[in-house]
């Protein structure tokens, strides 16, 4: 076998490794990381992250990003029992800050580890808007989002060397096959790959949220309050890491009914005041 068609076969074979099975849709995902290369590393750089930043203590609202998220993380744990994962989240350490910074944003690191900015909160607005958030920055963690990404950049890192190998040394072709390939890679698949988590992080976050007892009619109001927020300020749906407000509201209006439903088989009902 030809040193070319060996190094084929060798990136072909590491990436079929990489697939694993979630336990949210029972297909195969691809994810070459566990939780212990991954976790540790994420936890550093969450401590780093709160040790350069104005970290809000004491305050009702500090208060309250806790008490949703200890809410959600107890809501996770039976979601993910009933789906027959009860140690799943084992190595998860869940913890929830609230970061001084007009920003209107929230994520959270692989391993559980959530971060809300104040910015957030006047969008949020009630403490369901606020599950939601945080339901969904959970969804991304449990779903291990982080490390699937880092494959799929590691896969086109690899489809770049293997382009490279077979084009051979002409620099007229490398640098056509580079751009093409960089655009294509981007527009054609990590982003619709970073969408589609972004999709699934809603789905699974507003069913947890719902089974802590928010109502996931939320949701659809808080993307409404998010829409109004932007004054449309934002790139087309094509060229995004994440789906458009309109598109969001519209899968969330779906969503909502399916989240009911899923917390009463855990005697919740989330539309209850």
């Amino acid at each position: 076998m030809k040193l070319k068609q060996l190094i084929l076969v060798l990136m072909t074979f590491t990436l079929v490794l990489s697939c694993k099975t979630s336990p949210f849709t029972g297909k195969k995902t691809f994810n070459a990381y566990s939780n212990e290369q991954i976790f540790p590393a994420s936890f550093q750089q969450y401590n780093q992250f709160l040790a350069e930043n104005n970290v809000v203590r004491g305050t009702a609202e500090a208060a309250e990003v806790k008490r949703v998220g200890d809410r959600i993380a107890v809501a996770a744990e039976r979601y993910m029992t009933a789906l027959g994962y009860p140690n799943y989240l084992d190595d998860y350490q869940w913890e929830y800050n609230l970061i001084r910074d007009d920003a209107v944003n929230a994520f959270c690191m692989p391993g559980g580890k959530i971060v809300v900015f104040t910015g957030l909160l006047p969008i949020a607005e009630t403490e369901a808007g606020l599950a939601m958030v945080m339901g969904h920055e959970l969804a991304h963690a449990m779903a291990n989002h982080g490390a699937q990404r880092m494959t799929a950049a590691q896969a086109q890192g690899l489809g770049a060397v293997a382009g490279s190998i077979l084009i051979g040394n002409d620099p007229q072709k490398q640098q056509i096959f580079n751009q093409a390939y960089g655009l294509g890679t981007t527009v054609g698949g990590m982003l619709p790959f970073s969408r589609s988590h972004e999709n699934q992080a809603d789905e699974i976050g507003t069913i947890i949220a719902a089974i802590a007892g928010y109502d996931p009619y939320a949701a659809i109001s808080l993307w409404e309050r998010m829409r109004a927020a932007s004054g449309g300020q934002a790139p087309p749906e094509f060229f995004s890491t994440h789906p458009s407000a309109d598109t969001r509201i519209a899968r969330l209006k779906e969503i909502a009914p399916r989240a009911v439903a899923e917390a009463k088989k855990f005697g919740v009902n989330p539309t209850q005041d």
